[in-house]
């Protein structure tokens, strides 16, 4: 089927364009850009396109409570529990906090809140 449009950018609402956009610089790499107070664009190397968008009176998902995240990222943090583990001291240590590490094992994943509190992944992905 032939698409209708070619996807662009995936954009968070958000308090504070600027703090989000440097946090996942800091995950997954990539230097924001400041286009104006309310809009902050961020091209992740070999990756999607993000744009993080002042939103006024945000309230930030509540997973798992009401059921729906919205939408959330998965990055690849590495083949090995240990590379996950690393990932994870790093994030935390941005500002990220752990919404699920219930059972990961058989997930292959663990659940994150974003400094804004949008639910992220840290995934583990063996590599062939």
């Amino acid at each position: 089927m032939a698409a209708v449009a070619r996807l662009r950018t995936v954009v968070l609402d958000c308090p504070d364009p600027r703090e989000l956009a440097v946090f996942y610089a800091a995950v997954g790499g990539g230097t924001p850009v400041e286009e104006d107070a309310d809009w902050v664009v961020l091209q992740i190397p070999a990756g999607p396109r993000l744009a993080f968008q002042r939103a006024r009176g945000y309230a930030p998902p509540d997973w798992p409570h009401h059921g729906s995240q919205q939408f959330h990222l998965d990055f690849d943090a590495g083949g090995t529990w240990e590379e996950v583990d690393a990932a994870e001291a790093k994030v935390l240590a941005l500002g990220a906090r752990v919404l699920d590490r219930e059972d990961y094992e058989s997930k292959d994943f663990r659940v994150y809140a974003d400094p804004a509190g949008h639910p992220f992944c840290l995934c583990r992905i063996e590599q062939p």
